[in-house]
């Protein structure tokens, strides 16, 4: 480690002498608002260099003394330009206004003129929240998550299905951020709806690969949302009613300039309709989302931020369901000069679930808790060198499960199984650098440590294996315990730690194209223990340990970017390749719930993925959009642990749950008519790995399936087509009330994909036959927007 800290401080060194330059610093923010914008691009005409505004609107430049052109540029912002006369350090705040001309840029990186050819930033998608808005949905919901599925590399399980993947990634593998705090479960009803209301997303970045070294604790991805800060200048408000949910958003100044509030809601009211027609079922969801801001001077600023969310599905009084997440996150803004920039941020999360089986007469309550505090630097020492740096600590609470008796007449015992602790430091550092004028590299370190904590009580094994093999049946079975060890409050359990070196490269053949490459290593301390493709609240948290080793992903990428047309069109195309070690995968008949030793149901093993991403974009005139695909393969190996021992599948690869060797996306956006919008999605995907039965066997007259390999088998292909057209009454009008209507149809065509394929025995006929359970046919509905 010292080694490596020490290579990169001698890299450093080579930049302690500078020229006389001088700093050109400040913010861009909305003209209207005052919300600062993230992205946005300061480019200096005279020199062909530029900076991007940082997740507070942050930017700064270093340049010799001089006369420069400044032109500042952002989605659906006018251009602003301005000559500046660089003679000291100075302070350029920026105010710039919407663009009376609405663009139709689908997805933007970063702003900056080349940008995208420039930076060695790759296998990173932003997605614009005005073009998520105009994507056709489900049920009217505008979803993030949903449009995420538009892009290449990223999939899932299917319609109603939770989470998401990302280049054959688990969905556990995905680092979720709502305002730097993390989201555990990204989904309402069960996957029909994702928790991130898109009336206060500020930004939306989504890193497949290449992820910077600020970024830890999960392997496959990072999506990184960040919310509104609200309106210091005026009182606003906005909201949409809709067919099952409607939302409502308030901001405005707590001190004109200085401090700002935002309040918004969202619920769904589908159960009332069950009400209606004396259906005793119900199922809906609600969530709010809050922020504060306030600037105490022109170098120190405080955010509080929090979002709370909860699910409740009942079925009559047996059947009762609740879960949801809770965030909350203290920052402060600090500004040491013009070219340190620092950032303190105290973070809580919570993940609750709750279930209440009242015709059994018990409750089931579990979760997990995390407090993050986390201290970052961005130090920009030249046009040509930034350092970024910073620390972090997060503390982990884990609640397997409590069962409680429910009701006077239950047989339960209440039980508590035991919490596990844990705490995740790292420290991290990273340089984006430019060498001459084509090639510039990001590089960086991050060092990761894990403690598995006390209070709690381990079980020990006979050879430290907690399954065993049992050689007469060929099957993997829980192991008894041969005894006990007590840890007490804050002792050590087991301890890791790992040097994850991250680099890309980017090499600029022209103003035009260039091609980059990336490598990373990434370290996941938790595991997501689960037998179904799709993540369900009843899956379980388990923190690494002597048995659950922590998951290590290495991955490759190489890619050939091109703007064509004076950036009219653009194509980026990617290659990948990822390796991961300790990836735990479950033993057949495993049991998950109330289970106090997931070691004894999960085998170690490996897995990998590779495959080929293209994106095609159209980013100018009325019709914009683009299309996107990708070939790919993900796949796993739990070998036996001995050589008398099959392993799973018998110790070959197989394809995981989240394989997907096809999937096509279109996306398109038409601009009718002044009045008038039409968008459309297409997504075309294989079908989701399953395994099917290849025989049975009679038992007392039931006949019993037997099954082949794991995952060798394919649902019927997954495909659909949304359409949606958009109307707004006066779309001249900017003050004041303002409003829309969006109609749309959800699976024009009426395909019923398989959300999954059962078997069992006709009770007349006694033959075998296979079900198949379909969720969504074609959705009509409509929603209504307004603001003020």
């Amino acid at each position: 480690m010292k080694n490596c800290f020490l290579w990169i401080v001698c890299l450093l060194a080579t930049h302690a002498v500078q020229a006389q330059n001088f700093t050109l610093s400040g913010t861009v923010a909305d003209q209207n608002t005052n919300e600062t914008l993230i992205g946005a691009s300061v480019y200096v005409v005279e020199t062909k260099t530029g900076a991007v505004t940082n997740e507070y609107g942050f930017y700064s430049i270093s340049l010799p003394a001089g006369t420069y052109t400044l032109k500042i540029s952002y989605y659906g912002f006018a251009d602003f330009t301005q000559t500046v006369t660089l003679d000291k350090n100075m302070r350029q705040n920026v105010s710039m206004s919407a663009s009376t001309q609405e663009l139709k840029e689908v997805v933007v990186d970063g702003n900056v003129p080349r940008a995208n050819i420039r930076k060695p930033e790759m296998s990173v998608n932003k997605l614009t929240v005005g073009e998520i808005k105009k994507m056709p949905v489900v049920l009217g919901e505008v979803d993030v998550l949903k449009s995420i599925l538009q892009l290449p590399g990223v999939t899932n399980a299917g319609e109603g299905a939770s989470g998401f993947n990302v280049r054959g990634g688990a969905a556990d593998q995905n680092l979720i951020l709502l305002d730097e705090a993390t989201v555990y479960n990204s989904s309402h009803l069960f996957g029909f709806f994702s928790v991130f209301n898109s009336d206060v997303i500020k930004d939306l970045k989504l890193y497949k690969g290449g992820i910077p070294a600020r970024y830890g604790g999960r392997v496959s991805s990072v999506l990184d949302i960040y919310q509104k800060e609200g309106n210091n200048r005026e009182f606003h408000a906005s909201g949409g009613i809709g067919l099952i949910s409607s939302r409502l958003l308030a901001e405005g100044p707590i001190k004109k300039e200085k401090g700002s509030f935002l309040v918004a809601g969202r619920a769904s009211y589908a159960h009332l309709f069950l009400k209606l027609a004396d259906n005793d079922n119900s199922a809906n969801f609600y969530d709010l989302n809050t922020k504060l801001s306030y600037s105490i001077d022109d170098n120190n600023k405080l955010f509080l931020s929090g979002y709370f969310g909860r699910d409740n599905f009942r079925i009559s009084d047996n059947f009762k369901n609740s879960y949801g997440n809770s965030v909350l996150n203290l920052r402060w803004n600090h500004l040491f000069s013009e070219k340190l920039f620092t950032n303190l941020s105290m973070i809580y999360s919570d993940y609750y679930y709750g279930l209440q089986l009242d015709y059994i007469g018990f409750k089931w309550d579990s979760g997990i808790k995390n407090f993050n505090l986390k201290y970052d630097f961005k130090h920009y020492l030249s046009s040509d060198f930034r350092l970024f740096y910073g620390l972090n600590a997060i503390y982990y609470d884990f609640n397997p499960g409590e069962i409680t008796p429910s009701g006077r007449d239950s047989a339960i015992n209440a039980r508590q199984l035991e919490q596990k602790y844990a705490v995740e430091p790292a420290l991290y550092i990273e340089a984006e650098q430019s060498l001459g004028k084509r090639v510039t590299i990001n590089y960086g370190l991050r060092y990761s440590l894990f403690y598995r904590m006390g209070a709690q009580t381990m079980n020990l094994y006979a050879n430290n294996q907690p399954v065993v093999f049992d050689q007469a049946l060929q099957i993997y079975e829980k192991a008894d315990a041969i005894g006990t060890r007590s840890y007490g409050r804050g002792e050590t359990i087991a301890d890791f730690n790992n040097l994850e070196p991250r680099a890309s490269i980017a090499f600029q053949i022209n103003d035009d194209q260039s091609v980059k490459a990336s490598y990373n290593r990434m370290a996941q301390y938790l595991h997501l223990i689960s037998n179904t493709s799709s993540p369900t609240p009843l899956d379980v948290w388990a923190p690494a340990d002597d048995y659950l080793k922590p998951q290590l992903l290495d991955q490759f990428a190489v890619g050939y970017f091109r703007n064509f047309k004076d950036d009219a069109y653009s194509l980026e195309a990617e290659m990948f390749y990822k390796t991961l070690k300790n990836r735990v995968d479950y033993i057949d008949g495993a049991d998950l719930i109330a289970n106090e030793a997931i070691e004894q149901i999960v085998l170690p093993g490996k897995a990998r993925a590779y495959g080929f991403e293209l994106l095609v974009r159209k980013n100018k005139g009325k019709l914009n959009g683009w299309i996107s695909y990708t070939l790919s393969r993900s796949e796993q190996q739990t070998p036996g642990r001995n050589a008398s021992e099959p392993g799973i599948n018998n110790g070959q690869w197989y394809k995981t749950g989240y394989d997907k060797l096809h999937n096509l996306a279109v996306t398109a956006s038409y601009d009718l008519a002044k009045k008038w919008t039409l968008g459309a999605n297409f997504a075309l995907q294989s079908g989701q790995p399953v395994t099917y039965p290849n025989g049975y066997y009679e038992y007392q007259g039931i006949q019993i399936p037997s099954y082949g390999l794991r995952n060798e088998n394919r649902l019927p292909a997954y495909h659909h087509l949304d359409v949606s057209a958009t109307y707004t009454p006066r779309p001249e009008k900017k003050k004041g009330w303002q409003s829309e209507w969006v109609f749309s149809v959800y699976n024009l065509y009426n395909r019923m994909n398989s959300a999954s394929i059962s078997f069992r025995q006709n009770e007349d006929t006694g033959q075998n036959e296979a079900v198949r359970l379909s969720i969504f046919g074609i959705i009509p509905s409509v929603t209504y927007n307004f603001k003020f």
